[in-house]
This record gives structure tokens, sequence and C-alpha cells, in this order.
């Protein structure tokens, strides 16, 4: 009997990252192995990482990574049940079960004392978010909202629903939240709808960028505007702009009838640069203090405050970005498969550009970062995979 391991379904941050990575045709395969080749450059193959094993995982489960916490969502009993294992010893027995409503696309991080469980269900598309006592799995508060957390603070939204942009697109509000008791701090009213970020590389604050141009940079603590400015007409969205330090970067039609990227700083949002961006699909990343960028004809990286070019991949399209929860300053991490055709090369991308890690062997499935760990699913258990890198 085979088993799917799920590894849950959105956050953090944020997106291409959490689609499942594309069929490879034979074609596809073939260029592949000869970018792992390239990359490899005649050198002794990248060795083994050696996995720590984690709990045995039933059919169909949701593995999550929060924070200390490994959670398994076992949707076969009737309710479902949560479980949750230490992340730093994943083989102890499970600190806690508890029963859990039926639903799909869990996603779960923590913020002070709780973990934010956020449960959808994928047909009617309502969200409800539950906070979980870290040490017992107790309901401490439920909020029929996506609940972010937001450095030490919580923030939570009502997010549009959409098959074809999945993320952060909201409408009616923005509400600061205590952790401890699920009570509104404060709320900043959405006139219409808007796309909000929570910014890893500017503590304190977040980004909101409403559908009229408005960008309001605020306060986690109070939710007061601390920065505001216009931007132009653009596809706003879970991943554009993207912000590093105080710098701003967006992508928007230009107008020769092409696209180009802007940089501004803020809090003020003045326009310091812009250069023209290649047409086609174009996904945004913070990087390591720059801004890293995968198009149709590879990947490469900007400096946020200059726009000038730090470096370029031209075989970088063809690798698959690991999902995971972003902290500031680290790496991506990227698989592609290895020579054989059937074991996977793990590589990062940073200030430096990408260097190849490590090797997987085959068969494993869902890898998701979470820390400095890739959790991945074998078909039975899951596997913790240590990085090593930032």
């Amino acid at each position: 009997m085979s088993v799917l391991i799920e590894l849950g379904d959105d956050r953090g941050a944020p997106r291409d990252d959490d689609r499942p990575p594309p069929k490879v045709s034979r074609g596809r395969r073939v260029a592949l192995l000869v970018v792992a080749c390239a990359l490899l450059g005649g050198a002794a193959e990248p060795a083994y990482l050696t996995p720590e094993l984690g709990p045995a995982t039933p059919a169909g489960a949701t593995v999550l990574g929060a924070g200390p916490l490994l959670l398994v969502v076992d949707p076969g009993p009737d309710p479902p049940t949560m479980s949750a294992y230490d992340a730093a010893a994943p083989r102890r027995p499970a600190r806690w079960r508890v029963a859990v409503p039926p639903g799909s696309g869990w996603s779960a991080e923590t913020v002070g004392d709780v973990v934010l469980v956020a449960e959808r269900d994928q047909v009617r598309g309502t969200r409800v978010t539950t906070a979980r006592s870290i040490r017992t799995g107790q309901v401490v508060w439920r909020r029929p909202e996506r609940v972010y957390a937001a450095g030490d603070v919580a923030v939570a939204v009502s997010e549009v629903r959409s098959a074809s942009e999945p993320g952060r697109r909201i409408e009616g509000g923005v509400h600061g939240v205590d952790p401890a008791t699920g009570v509104n701090r404060w709320s900043v009213p959405v006139p219409s709808t808007a796309v909000l970020r929570v910014l890893p590389d500017v503590p304190g604050r977040l980004l909101l960028v409403q559908d009229d141009g408005l960008a309001r940079l605020l306060d986690i603590r109070d939710g007061a505007d601390r920065g505001r400015g216009r931007l132009p007409p653009a596809d706003y969205g879970p991943d554009n702009p993207q912000v590093v330090g105080a710098h701003l970067v967006l992508r928007h039609p230009s107008g020769s009838g092409g696209s180009a990227l802007t940089g501004y700083d803020l809090p003020g949002l003045t326009p310091r640069w812009q250069v023209a961006a290649e047409p086609g699909e174009l996904t945004l990343r913070p990087c390591q203090g720059l801004i890293c960028g995968q198009d149709e004809q590879g990947r490469w990286a900007i400096d946020a405050g200059t726009g000038a070019r730090r470096w370029t991949w031209p075989g970088g399209a063809r690798w698959h970005t690991v999902a995971g929860a972003r902290v500031a300053g680290e790496s991506l991490v990227l698989l592609g498969l290895a020579s054989d055709g059937r074991r996977v090369l793990v590589a990062t991308v940073g200030a430096d550009g990408h260097r190849v890690i490590a090797v997987l062997p085959a068969g494993l499935s869902g890898c998701r970062r979470v820390g400095a760990r890739l959790i991945c699913g074998d078909g039975t258990r899951v596997t913790l995979w240590p990085l090593g890198v930032p």
C-alpha cells in the first residue's frame, strides 16, 4: 500500500514555493542531468546527508513544522487527531495528542506560548485558526480568520479566496491580536482588497499594499503608520512587491509596453532606480540581503538598493525551490536531479550565487524546509535532513 504524506499547505512566507514540483519530461530530465554535471564541474559528487528518523506516519497524514514541534495530523480516526513531537528529538513519544475537526490545507506556526494552527476547507474555502498550547495542545482561543505570527504578536485577516493566487490578499481589515488571549489590540480598515506582508527583514513592521497603490508600513504593536507612499499600477500579489532591509522592489508595467523592476527606499517609498524585466513569468524572493529572481531564462540576484546585477545562473530555472517559512538573511534551498536521474541534488542560493551542498536518496517526496533542516516523506515515516546552512 502506498502512503501519501502531505507536508503542510502554506506559510510562510511566501507563493510558488508551496506548489508541488512539476512533472519532468524525458527531455527536461536530460537537461537537468547536463546542468547537474555542469554544477559538479567534474569534482567529487556531494556526500549524502545523514537523516534523522522522525515519527511513523499513517496514510494521508499531514506533517507540519512549527517552532519546537513537529505536528502530525492523522485524518483516519473519527474525529481526526493531531500529535505533537519534539522537533529536536522526533523519535521520542508524542508530547500530546488531541482531536481536531475534519479539514484540509493545514499549516502551523508558533508565537509566544501558542501554536497557531490554520485549517482550510478546500471545498468551501473557509479559514479558521486555532491557538493551542505548545505544552498541552489544548485550545486557548479560536478565530474564524487566518491568523499569522508577526514577531511577538499575531495578525488576523480575512483572505480573499482565489484558486490562482493563494496567499495574503485580504479584505475587510487587519487586526493586531494578543497571542495569549486572541483579543484585538488594534484594527486597520482595508477599503477594498490589499496584499499583506510580514517582513522578517524589517522587524516590527507589516507592509500593506492596497489595490489603489497606497502602500503603508504598519507598526505591529499598535497598527500606526510608520511610512506610506504611492506605487504604480501593478499585479500586486504575495510575492510582489518584495522588501529587503530598507528597500522595496516592485515589478510593474513600464511605459514601453514591457515590464520593469523599480526600487524604492523605505519608509518614504522614494523611487531610486529602475531596470527592465524579462517578459514572461517572474518570481522574486529575498535571499541573504539580495533580491533573487527566477524567470524563464534562469536565476539571478540584484542589489535591492541599486538594482545592480550581482550574479546570474542560466541553468537555475530548472531547479525547484523548497517551500518553508522564511527567516531574515537565510539562503534559498533548491532541489534538482542527480546524474543518475533518481537521486536529488540539494543546492543553496544566496549572496554568492549557487552551490550544490548534498545529495538525497531516491524515493523522497514533499520536502519542506524547517529551520536548518529539510523534512521529507519516504513513504512510511518522516525523515529530517540537516542542511548546515543559514
